[in-house]
């Protein structure tokens, strides 16, 4: 499980999308006095600068629609968001999870408890896009596995062999051409359905 370090957050490249008030001002200067690389961005812009780790989001009702769209094009997995409000209602609470974010900090803005929530954001972030790598390694794992049993499953019908004899087969002919088992079993059941369909269907 990856693990965020305090001196990792000097690498960080945080974008502060707020406008330039007092709380923007303070938010640039607690994020310098952490050692981070700051930029302070308003209006939402159409998209993010490349690169960028973390987002510290101004929720306001006017601009929402601008902020979801700049989050939305943002490079994958996406930057860690924090949202920033002035105050907590059920329409304020919805617009926070609509921008996906790891952590809130309440305005007016003060220094306590922004290290805290950086951390803890970036933190759960790293762990969710972790698993999420997991979990996309473990259905590209299910899908070969799928692939190769339908394939096996044709050798086994068409030339009346066994399971394990079907499965060399695969691998066999997967080692002569170089590549792997799970490409190989993808070109017999696309050549199984070449020839299996009638000249109509083509």
């Amino acid at each position: 499980m990856p693990r965020l370090r305090l001196k990792d957050l000097r690498d960080l490249s945080v974008i502060v999308v707020h406008p330039p008030d007092a709380d923007g001002k303070a938010l640039m200067d607690q994020l310098k006095r952490i050692g981070c690389r700051a930029e302070l961005m308003w209006p939402p812009a159409k998209a993010l600068p490349s690169g960028t780790d973390v987002v510290f989001a101004g929720v306001f009702f006017e601009s929402q629609s601008a902020l979801s769209s700049m989050l939305r094009k943002s490079e994958k997995p996406g930057p860690t968001v924090i949202g920033i409000v002035n105050y907590e209602n059920p329409a304020m609470i919805e617009l926070v999870l609509d921008i996906n974010a790891f952590a809130v900090i309440s305005k007016p803005v003060r220094t306590f408890g922004m290290l805290t929530n950086l951390v803890v954001a970036r933190s759960n972030w790293m762990q969710a896009a972790d698993f999420h790598d997991k979990i996309g390694k473990l259905e590209k794992k299910i899908s070969g596995q799928k692939k190769i049993s339908k394939a096996k499953s044709i050798l086994m019908e068409m030339h009346k062999i066994s399971e394990r004899e079907a499965y060399g087969t695969i691998r066999a002919q997967a080692m002569g051409k170089r590549i792997s088992v799970e490409e190989m079993a993808v070109a017999i059941i696309n050549a199984n359905e070449l020839l299996s369909s009638r000249p109509d269907d083509v």
